[in-house]
């Protein structure tokens, strides 16, 4: 799998700016709690999950109409293509669709939108078709972080502005997308190997239950989590390595394996809370008892959450989905000719037992 090259690296707590200081600012949330009753409390729950962009690096690259060659227009009248990459059974999926969704009712614009059921082919010629079917500028969920010339040529032809969310595509910016919207991944890798450090005392055997390979998400996550324990506990050992796809059907199955060949596994790192639930559901078949392996996932799913408040889940790490308001706040930004970032890093939070009864409501 190729690696991407990484994006600026939060070094200290995120400071969150304004639009008009550089074009990514906080976000309205499109979810609330479900279990919230008044209006003030739903309106918390909102601020509370809405997607943050911590500031960056000083002298960060920025992007321009001009220097993307592309033309000035109202985003009103436009029409926005939005490419989600993968079936809409996985949480995240689900709230970053319905977010875009959301965020493009809420301006008047002009939505299309296409789903590639987890097949880059078809992702690919999704696109083309969003395009011939007259999208002026694209939101695209990538599912793999190669292979995007025939949609980067088609998009540059038409002079069309691309945002990437969530996964990158390994091109150039402002050349060939105009910016970058995510979290930092190798930072989520760092923080949940802070947490199974704390969960495992630092000691013993731990497993990996990887990502889809072929995309910037997984490369970084894991790099991350190796990287910490290896600095900050290295009597701490990765014995197991093995792709769960974020899938939690996938996640079970790997994780049966998993404490076949190795019964005295301490602690399972899952790269997304789908494969941790799964892995959840394999323990709980071998007659595991919460806590008996300490498992530690990534998104912030509201079914996650609550099995940190079951006992099952250690640690989750937040990884925002809520794209929309920030992702037409760059369209929107750009379009009129405003300075917009390259790379735009989300602020992320974190579950744990001490916060997540609390807090679960900001959860998806």
């Amino acid at each position: 799998m190729q690696r991407t090259t990484h994006r600026r690296r939060l070094l200290a707590r995120p400071v969150v700016f304004s639009l008009a200081a550089a074009v990514a600012l906080t976000a309205t949330s499109c979810a609330k709690s479900e279990d919230d009753t008044s209006s003030d409390t739903k309106s918390s729950a909102a601020a509370d999950a809405a997607q943050k962009v911590a500031s960056p690096a000083p002298g960060g690259k920025t992007c321009t109409v001009d220097a993307y060659g592309g033309e000035k227009l109202d985003l009103k009248n436009a029409t926005v293509g939005f490419s989600q990459s993968e079936k809409e059974a996985n949480p995240f999926r689900i709230a970053e669709t319905q977010s875009i969704k959301d965020e493009a009712k809420k301006r008047g614009v002009k939505l299309l939108t296409a789903n590639a059921q987890s097949q880059f082919s078809k992702q690919i010629s999704d696109v083309q078709d969003l395009l011939a079917k007259g999208a002026d500028l694209l939101v695209i969920a990538p599912l793999n972080s190669d292979g995007w010339d025939p949609v980067l040529q088609a998009a540059a032809a038409k002079k069309v502005p691309i945002v990437t969310i969530d996964r990158k595509i390994n091109a150039t910016a402002c050349k060939d997308y105009v910016s970058f919207i995510a979290s930092d991944f190798v930072e989520q890798g760092r923080r949940a190997a802070d947490r199974m450090i704390e969960a495992t005392g630092g000691k013993g055997e731990v497993a990996i239950l990887l990502g889809s390979a072929g995309n910037n998400v997984t490369t970084e996550r894991t790099e991350g989590f190796k990287d910490r324990i290896t600095e900050k506990a290295p009597d701490l050992k990765v014995v197991f390595e093995q792709t769960g796809d974020f899938a939690r059907e996938k996640g079970q199955q790997v994780t049966e394996q998993l404490i076949q060949s190795k019964p005295g596994i301490k602690g399972i790192y899952a790269e997304n809370d789908e494969m941790g639930l799964g892995a959840v559901a394999a323990l709980k078949g071998a007659g595991k008892k919460a806590g008996d392996v300490e498992i530690v996932t990534v998104d912030g799913t509201r079914n996650a959450v609550q099995g940190i408040v079951d006992g099952w889940i250690s640690g989750v790490v937040e990884s925002n989905p809520r794209f929309g308001p920030l992702a037409f706040q760059t369209l929107d930004a750009f379009t009129k000719g405003e300075s917009v970032a390259q790379d735009i890093v989300i602020e992320d939070g974190a579950y744990t037992s001490d916060n997540a009864k609390s807090t679960i409501g900001k959860a998806y």
